[in-house]
C-alpha cells in the first residue's frame, strides 16, 4: 500500500551534518526522515522556496526535457529501506504508456516538486525507518557508556515504531 506524503521540510543531523528531508503525510501521523547530499538538499531547498536560478540547475534541466517530449512525471515512490540506504521509483508517461525508472529518493523528490507530482513511500518502509532511528539514536549515544546504558534501559518497543503512528 502507499501513503501519500509531503515535503514538509528540511533539517541538518546534528551528529553527522548531514541534510534531511522531512516527508510527512496530510493527516501529520507519519514522518519519514530522508538522509541526503547537501546537494540534493540545495536543489530541494531551491524549489520549496521557489528561489530561481540565473541557469537550468539538474532537475529543471530534466523537467524541461521531459515537457519538451511531452512526457509527465506521474509520481514518485519511496520503495525500500536496505543497510540504510533508501530506494525509489520514478514513474513516468510518455505516448501513453507508463515506465519505471530507479532513482535516488532525494532526485526523484527534487523531480517530484518541480513537477507538482505526487511522492508516495511504500507501506513496509515505515517500520524499517524506525528501527534505523531507534540504531541511529544509539549510535550517537554509544560514545558515553551512562548515556547509554540509561537509554537502553528506557528504550520501548513502540520507539521502534515511532514512524509509523496509524
Amino acid at each position: 500500500m502507499l501513503v501519500e506524503m509531503k515535503v514538509r521540510g528540511l533539517a541538518l543531523d546534528p551528529v553527522s551534518n548531514m541534510p534531511i528531508i522531512i516527508l510527512r503525510d496530510d493527516e501529520e501521523k507519519r514522518s519519514l526522515p530522508i538522509w541526503v547530499g547537501i546537494f540534493e538538499a540545495n536543489a530541494i531547498a531551491l524549489e520549496l522556496e521557489k528561489i530561481a536560478t540565473p541557469r537550468p540547475m539538474t532537475h529543471d534541466l530534466i523537467k524541461s526535457i521531459l515537457e519538451t517530449i511531452d512526457a509527465q512525471v506521474v509520481k514518485v515512490v519511496v520503495t525500500d529501506l536496505r543497510e540504510n540506504t533508501f530506494f525509489a521509483l520514478l514513474h513516468l508517461r510518455f505516448q501513453g504508456v507508463e515506465y519505471t525508472v530507479d532513482s535516488r529518493p532525494s532526485d526523484a523528490i527534487a523531480l517530484a516538486l518541480r513537477a507538482a507530482a505526487p511522492i508516495y513511500v511504500e507501506e513496509e518502509v515505515f517500520p524499517k525507518a524506525g528501527k534505523m532511528e531507534v540504531a541511529k539514536e544509539a549510535e550517537m549515544k554509544a560514545d558515553d557508556p551512562e548515556q547509554l546504558r540509561e537509554w537502553l534501559q528506557n528504550i520501548k518497543p513502540e520507539d521502534f515504531e515511532k514512524f509509523n503512528k496509524t
